[in-house]
């Protein structure tokens, strides 16, 4: 990964782009927001802005789903329609990759989100976002685990099947071609 964590101009102006286009595509997720004030605040953080470019290399398809006015905060989720593709095949944290004996993956969840500096969504973000359509209907994504589920070798995940959201656990040294992770950005 890109340890500098920033992007050039022209790398800035091509995800600039490509956001206002999703944005305006998709204005069911973010009603009443500002499309220039959201730009002014992605120009002024580079950083956040090459987290997002990280999401959207692997296949995230990042978009704005919430405005904190308290907080001033723009809070961007993974919006593929089936968890990013460049995110599959992971265990869930790097304790579950190094309980594995034998296939081990190449990442795993946990490590790669923060590698990309985004977190994982929560069991309550994970609902938000089915709120915003039909996700992972053929996939699943690892969300984060409560450390009490954790400890005893667990970690959820969750998908959509059945016109229902479900989470699941599995071992955390488990891994899927189907599953990946979602993630979410503070901006």
């Amino acid at each position: 990964m890109n340890k500098n964590r920033k992007l050039s101009k022209s790398e800035v102006r091509e995800i600039i782009s490509l956001l206002k286009k999703r944005f305006h595509n998709n204005m069911d997720r973010h009603k009443n927001i500002n499309w220039e004030n959201l730009e002014d605040k992605l120009i002024q953080n580079n950083n956040k802005l090459w987290s997002i470019n990280e999401m959207e290399k692997t296949g995230g398809e990042p978009d704005l789903v919430e405005y904190d006015d308290e907080n001033d905060k723009y809070i961007f989720f993974d919006c593929s329609k089936e968890t990013p593709k460049g995110r599959r095949n992971t265990c869930y944290d790097s304790e579950g990759l190094e309980a594995r004996k034998k296939y081990k993956p190449e990442n795993n969840a946990v490590d790669m989100a923060s590698e990309m500096g985004i977190k994982l969504l929560t069991v309550e973000e994970y609902h938000n976002l089915q709120k915003l359509g039909n996700f992972d209907t053929r996939t699943s994504s690892w969300v984060k685990t409560p450390s009490d589920i954790r400890e005893l070798g667990g970690a959820l995940f969750g998908e959509y099947r059945f016109g229902k959201v479900f989470i699941y656990h599995n071992t955390a040294k488990s891994y899927y071609g189907v599953r990946g992770f979602r993630g979410l950005l503070e901006v």
